[in-house]
């Protein structure tokens, strides 16, 4: 468009471009001046959603009238092509700036000043900025700085005909990543304070060069912002007083009632710090004499080494009994933020011990992922080290914890004894060690005393929740437990044998004991289990599935497994995802640290199309269990559903790395590399899927799905005949859409999805992002299918 008159505008220069228009420096003809004209991109002029929104920013901007923000002169339209004109700002943007390193901390609380002016003035005009960041805010050559882009703006209170959907779709979200809030990732309501969380990213990295929330990949960087904290800015730059450091990270809490809770609450906190630190007049005292120098070195010199002195002589003298050893550790004491508890060693010969010890070490590690500020490895990965020789230090140093938990079981008769320890995993030591004995019946007591005495050692945050849920525990037979334990001993295996015999083991364990709440979670988890594993059909499994799970919630609402369980089936059979996603949420908030609930949840929300939320949900799976099959496929599958193909093929590498014969791993590295149209390498890598054991139709299904679409079509129909007449006579109709959809036989491949959605089939949860259905997702019928599913029927 230079050169180009628009209006009585005459283009110059572009000066910037986004997802919400192109920016061009033009010169107005009739005032003699210049101006920004922001210009609808090409692909949206006949978008009326885009058309809507690109007005309704000219009206949000034209409301507000503040000298920290760039004013809007004229909305109009010229050959069709929608444009806004406003005031043209010279200087330099933060980002510009940023390149030359950190700016001093005076000049960025002068500018915060003036970005929480800005906003506040927004702020109090209904308006929401949503997209705050370094190359939104330019700074004149007299160091004022202007908030430019309200093109995310959202008004607090929308008009009727004002749209605030996002240009793309509610399946985006709206904003630039690293300087999202958390809330705005989540896509949850925004309000005034995720601006305030933007500000203080800003800010953080004006003051220190770096951003608050970093990382190599995007997913790194979301998991940064919903989970980790930002490193102090003292740390990057230790010319940042503490006062101003206080005001970024508290403008950075991921909890909203804790950040500022509004533009006028910040901007009065960097007044007064300006006032305070910076004052207009500082005159400076006399300079010293070098005599006068000299004596005030010493003197300081003198008093740190008689403090230095007193304070040894001190801890001399309190040494009895070991008082001041006790003092210096305390002090220099290790802080425990994470934790591993490795496998029970087995006193006994007893073969029956092994089940028994095993869920002592389930039952604490449970026990200590409900604690939240704590970071508990899952059970998958630690049981890689039952039996193995190896240091603490390096089973520490591969599962990155802070401290181990180690101990033995020992079984005499009705009573039990369990020896504990806590080893801080930096230098070996022992920092607490007790042996305790009870009754068999009193196990879940004894577990909880064991897992109190080590919160209490590591002396992390506990809420009282978290306090009372520790605290709960009740007698239990003790055959019924040991029928429990059997059950998860052989449910873990992941077979069908072993499934069967878990369903028995968890049904004794309630004929023993009716009133056993973890043992209806279990006996759920079986019959969820089996229609994947075993011919028992869906329509049978999961309402009992749904019983076994509501009489466990009935029986004891405190337990993470029963509602985890529960949520599956609301799933993968209710279809109610609104509900699914209430039960996950309460197994998260009574066990933070269980991966298996948060791969679980990662996947609805993938079947959802809530790609970020479900990326975030499962690199923290990955993290609490990083030897985990489940949570390293669970990724990888994210990634797939995702269209990150090239991350999915790392991801798989990465797992077949500690697990050579992951079938998942197979399967989605072949499913990746047939999007990739590398088909020879997808169809090795299916093909060694399907070879191992407890392969699935599954699998099948989509090495047919390759062969048709790689050309083999009469390998392709070989597969199909398979899975048309399978050996067990159960069809599934939803891998036969597969294969028909690789065939191009459009009208079978509906067909067969219809009856696999009204039979619920496995796998049909997952339609609405399947790369392999892509090219039907324009179709009335398939959307139907999207209806009927209760899903949202734009595409993704």
């Amino acid at each position: 468009m230079i050169g180009q008159i628009v209006g009585h505008y005459r283009i110059i220069e572009r000066i910037g471009a986004g997802g919400m228009g192109v920016v061009y420096r033009a010169h107005d003809e009739q005032l003699e001046r210049d101006v920004a004209i922001k210009v609808l991109p090409d692909r949206n002029v006949s978008n009326d959603s885009a058309r809507r929104h690109f007005r309704k920013e000219a009206l949000a901007l034209a409301k507000l009238n503040h000298p920290n923000i760039a004013s809007v002169y004229e909305f109009g339209s010229h050959e069709l092509t929608d444009f806004i004109v406003m005031e043209y700002v010279s200087g330099r943007t933060v980002a510009e700036r940023l390149a030359g390193g950190p700016i001093p901390e005076k000049e960025v609380v002068k500018l915060g000043m003036q970005i929480a002016a800005a906003v506040e003035e927004a702020h109090e005009g209904g308006i929401i900025h949503r997209d705050l960041k370094p190359s939104n805010i330019v700074v004149t050559t007299r160091g004022q700085a202007k908030v430019l882009d309200f093109g995310l703006a959202k008004l607090l209170k929308p008009e009727p005909e004002l749209t605030t959907d996002c240009l793309t779709g509610s399946q985006v979200v709206p904003g630039t990543f690293p300087y999202m809030s958390p809330e705005q990732l989540r896509a949850e309501p925004l309000d005034a304070r995720s601006d305030i969380h933007a500000i203080g990213a800003v800010l953080y990295e004006m003051a220190t060069g770096q951003r608050a929330f970093r990382g190599e990949l995007l997913s790194q960087v979301v998991d940064a912002i919903l989970h980790r904290l930002p490193i102090p800015p003292h740390e990057l730059n230790s010319d940042i007083s503490r006062d101003f450091e206080r005001i970024i990270l508290k403008c950075l809490d991921k909890d909203l009632e804790n950040r500022y809770q509004s533009a006028k609450e910040l901007l009065v906190d960097l007044r007064r710090l300006d006032r305070s630190s910076y004052p207009n007049v500082s005159p400076s005292p006399p300079p010293k004499s070098a005599s006068d120098r000299g004596k005030i070195i010493f003197r300081r010199v003198g008093l740190g080494i008689a403090s230095v002195l007193a304070l040894a002589a001190t801890l001399t003298a309190l040494n009895f009994g070991g008082v001041r050893d006790r003092i210096v550790y305390r002090l220099r004491s290790p802080h425990i933020r994470s934790i591993a508890v490795l496998p029970m060693t087995i006193v006994s010969g007893d073969p029956k011990d092994d089940y028994f010890a095993d869920g002592v070490t389930d039952a604490l590690i449970t026990d200590l992922a409900q604690i939240e500020a704590l970071r508990v490895i899952s059970r998958s990965s630690v049981m890689v080290y039952k039996g193995a020789n190896k240091p603490l230090s390096q089973i520490a140093k591969e599962l990155n914890v802070d401290a181990v938990v180690g101990g033995s079981v020992q079984r005499v008769g009705d009573k039990v004894r369990i020896n504990a320890e806590l080893i801080d995993a930096s230098n070996d030591r022992l920092m607490w060690a007790k042996s305790y004995e009870r009754d068999l019946r009193d196990i879940l007591t004894l577990q909880s005393d064991i897992a109190k005495a080590i919160v209490d050692k590591v002396q992390v945050k506990v809420t009282p929740q978290e306090q009372s849920l520790l605290a709960k525990s009740r007698p239990v037979d003790p055959e019924a437990h040991e029928a429990y334990l059997a059950g998860r001993f052989y449910w873990n295996k992941r077979t069908a044998e072993g499934l069967t015999k878990s369903k028995s083991y968890f049904e004794q364990a309630i004929a023993k004991d009716p009133a056993y709440a973890l043992a209806y979670a279990g006996l759920a988890d079986s019959y969820h289990a089996l229609p994947e594993l075993t011919t028992v059909p869906i329509g049978e499994a999961l309402p009992k599935a749904r019983t076994a799970a509501l009489k466990a919630i009935e029986l004891d609402d405190s337990l993470a497994e029963a509602h985890s369980a529960l949520a599956t089936v609301k799933e993968d059979f209710d279809w109610d995802w609104a509900g699914a996603e209430q039960q996950y949420k309460r197994a998260i908030e009574l066990n933070p640290g269980n991966s298996a609930v948060r791969a679980f949840y990662s996947n609805l929300l993938l079947e959802l199309g809530r790609l970020p939320e479900a990326l975030s949900q499962a690199i923290t799976a990955q993290q609490l269990d990083p030897l985990s099959v489940l949570a390293n496929d669970n990724l990888a599958a994210v990634f797939y559903y995702s269209g990150e193909y090239d991350r999915c093929i790392v991801q798989c590498r990465k797992t077949l790395e500690f697990d050579p014969l992951s079938r998942q791993a197979f399967r989605h590295l072949g499913l990746a590399y047939a999007q990739k149209q590398l088909f020879t390498e997808a169809i090795t890598y299916l093909k060694k899927s399907n070879e191992l054991p407890h392969a699935s139709d599954e699998v099948l299904s989509e090495l047919g799905y390759v062969y048709a679409v790689s050309g083999k079509k009469e390998d392709a129909r070989k597969i199909l005949k398979q899975l048309i007449q399978p050996p067990d006579g159960n069809v599934s109709h939803y891998r036969l859409a597969i294969v028909y959809m690789g065939l191009g036989e459009r009208d079978r491949t509906l067909e067969a999805l219809a009856v696999a959605v009204n039979e619920r089939s496995p796998g049909v949860v997952h339609l609405k992002v399947s790369p392999i259905f892509a090219g039907l997702r324009s179709d009335a019928r398939f959307q139907e299918f999207l209806r009927e599913m209760g899903l949202e029927a734009k595409p993704i």
